[in-house]
């Protein structure tokens, strides 16, 4: 019986896959997190009216976990110890990621990885939404400059897993839009490779192994520093799987992606539901970005 992980209405659940229906030779799949996903480009400074990915600086990702493997094991334990009620959530957990190459992995060339970094940790949206926010500034040799806010994208439902492949394991980062609906157009959703739904083995990179050399990375003002516990994951390894996702909870951190599917149902057996009814981004950053890419699929 394959159990199918569902989210409607913001509720999760898990559903049964009907007798009959299973797949043979399931992956084995294990959920370290689940949160929302959105996605945000900002033009180039300058830039009032994007046409193509050309016309791109930046390619943004911010992840808001909700739950984790580890947050749910710490409470069982607690609740066993102590025999107390469980704890009250923790302030949510906001995560900015920058992609080096300004979109995501192109599917089409799967093996080829992208290279991205963690710019921002915090638990006030406003930090976020500063982030994203335009500005105005001088420079002494081009004078007045503007660099545009950045535009919604794309929002949907993410996790974070573990995926036994026979004695192998490797972690994977994978989603499903909610916006842009079904419907609408798709101009810049499809230049900056943010499909439908997707799935990306993701690699952390191990810091004390030496930065990526990119044009980003010369902006890229931190470099991260683990935890023992978390450092000690690598051992002499360049790379190593998401596993535990605390990793992504450190300014600085890079990693890798690597297109694995654009079908989560065939690579995976999981399916994930999503609620259409309403839009969080617009309600969460709505006054600070612009959403007509998101809503209408059209470059703006």
């Amino acid at each position: 019986m394959i159990m199918h992980r569902s989210m409607k209405g913001g509720q999760e659940k898990e559903v049964e896959t009907p007798p009959g229906d299973e797949e043979e030779n399931t992956p084995n799949v294990e959920i370290q997190e689940r949160g929302d996903i959105y996605f945000f480009y900002r033009p180039k400074v300058g830039e009032e009216d994007p046409h193509t990915s050309d016309d791109v600086q930046r390619l943004y990702i911010v992840l808001r976990p909700h739950t984790s493997s580890q947050d749910k094991q710490q409470q069982e334990k607690k609740k066993k110890k102590k025999k107390e009620p469980p704890q009250e959530e923790k302030s949510m957990l906001l995560r900015l990621i920058v992609m080096g190459k300004k979109s995501l992995p192109d599917p089409s060339k799967r093996g080829r990885p992208y290279w991205g970094f963690v710019e921002l940790v915090t638990t006030k949206i406003q930090d976020i939404k500063d982030a994203l926010k335009g500005e105005e500034y001088d420079t002494k040799t081009r004078g007045h400059r503007h660099k545009p806010a950045a535009r919604a994208l794309g929002e949907g439902v993410y996790r974070i897993l573990k995926h036994h492949s026979g004695k192998k394991m490797h972690t994977h980062l994978i989603y499903k839009l909610e916006f842009p609906s079904e419907g609408a157009e798709n101009q810049p959703q499809e230049e900056l490779n943010v499909e439908r739904e997707a799935s990306f083995l993701i690699q952390i990179k191990n810091p004390i192994q030496g930065q990526f050399k990119t044009k980003t990375t010369k902006k890229k003002k931190k470099k991260s520093i683990f935890p023992a516990h978390l450092q000690g994951q690598f051992g002499k390894l360049r790379y190593h799987g998401a596993d535990p996702p605390d990793f992504l909870n450190y300014e600085g951190c890079e990693f890798l992606l690597i297109s694995a599917s654009d079908e989560i149902h065939e690579e995976l057996g999981l399916e994930i539901e999503v609620d259409r009814s309403c839009s969080d981004l617009v309600n969460t950053f709505g006054e600070t970005v612009s959403a007509d890419a998101l809503l209408r699929g059209i470059w703006v």
